[in-house]
């Protein structure tokens, strides 16, 4: 194997395919990455036993051929290559790396022992890179970190017609953000096995999913593929895949059918920019506590001599009067997930459930629970 391609665009598509690769593994060849050169053009593939990715680009290919280097030292070295062309070889037993007057020599991993990159699952339709990573941003800082609850560090993914559903919850938020899919093939919702895509709701780990959707944000549109075990994305240069959660998030209707319930509104980035300073003197669990009025929000934090608070403007329907408390942490998360002017409280009352949406209340929504906190 030998082929010629320019530093940055091997640096970019090393990097891309590195993120599947396990951080350490009793299998020394699950942390390789699987170099293929052929027909003017280069592809490299990477996998652990939960994860894949492969990215296609374009390269001087002067001999076919296939090569298995640690992925992560491959890495290293692609980061520190001058800028401009490099030639890569097998010259004997090692991939020999060579740019700019700079040579790297790298051993090779026994290709017999490589497994198969996992085939896609079945297509099911199409959305935009850039809207799917926003909708995985936004719900992704309401998925759990305890690992001792899997299918709560996920991310459910729903189905239904044109619109897809994802959703998240550590059991004290829960976010949900809808966008408008496309099913294929076009004209209905059926996969390429003639398996209906409506109704379809799984759980895919968070984590995972954040990378590949920030991965994919300028692909355009991505084909989603998607089986009982796994979820894929194929995009015109990548396909990458990872295993479902077992087991189902709790349903959110319920918790977001708020009943009668008050409405505040405030323009949002002062908002933010508000909790945030005020929290400073909030130590531990002590919450950040909103009195919202006719015309105001008063925001105060801290007790006894360590306080600070600040007031802005605002509207309050349904109450004359309301004061909830958030822990600072979880509101500051589910306000940067949002991209509007403005931000709408939907509120029962103090230690109650509070709907977070933007104006249009309706596409994305955080559910928060407030706390009861004593006057400061």
């Amino acid at each position: 194997m030998e082929f010629r391609i320019d530093s940055s665009a091997l640096t970019e598509a090393v990097a891309w395919a590195s993120r599947v690769l396990p951080a350490r593994s009793s299998v020394p060849v699950l942390g390789g990455l699987l170099l293929e050169a052929a027909d003017g053009g280069l592809r490299i593939s990477g996998r652990d036993y939960e994860a894949s990715a492969r990215i296609e680009l374009a390269a001087d290919t002067e001999r076919d051929g296939r090569a298995l280097v640690l992925g992560r030292r491959l890495l290293d070295i692609c980061k520190v290559l001058p800028r401009g062309t490099v030639e890569c070889a097998i010259e004997g037993a090692r991939l020999s790396v060579t740019g700019g007057g700079a040579r790297f020599g790298l051993s090779l991993l026994p290709l017999d022992d490589y497994p198969a990159q996992p085939a896609l699952p079945v297509f099911r339709g199409t959305v935009e890179a850039g809207a799917f990573a926003e909708a995985v941003a936004q719900v992704a800082v309401a998925a759990g970190r305890d690992d001792s609850l899997p299918v709560l560090t996920g991310i459910r993914l729903a189905l239904d017609g044109t619109t897809m559903t994802l959703a998240a919850t550590d059991r004290y938020r829960y976010a949900v953000r809808a966008l408008e899919w496309k099913p294929e093939p076009p004209g209905h919702e059926a996969g390429t096995d003639g398996a209906a895509a409506e109704g379809i709701d799984v759980v895919v780990p968070a984590r995972r999913l954040t990378e590949i959707a920030r991965s994919l944000t300028t692909a355009g549109p991505v084909r989603l593929a998607l089986d009982a075990g796994s979820i894929g994305f194929e995009s015109a240069r990548t396909r990458t895949t990872t295993r479902l959660l077992d087991g189902r998030l709790p349903r959110h209707d319920k918790l977001f059918a708020l009943g009668e319930h008050a409405v505040a509104e405030t323009a949002l980035a002062p908002l933010t920019e508000a909790v945030g300073r005020v929290a400073v003197v909030a130590e531990g669990d002590s919450p950040v506590q909103l009195r919202f009025t006719e015309d105001a929000v008063h925001l105060r934090a801290g007790y006894e001599d360590d306080v600070a608070s600040q007031r802005l403007p605002a509207v309050l329907e349904g109450a004359e009067s309301l004061t909830v408390a958030f822990n600072p942490g979880y509101l500051l998360d589910a306000l940067y997930s949002f991209a509007s002017d403005s931000v709408r409280f939907r509120l029962l009352g103090p230690g109650q459930r509070a709907l977070l949406t933007d104006a249009s209340g309706t596409t994305h929504r955080h559910l928060l629970m407030s706390v009861r906190a004593p006057l400061v």
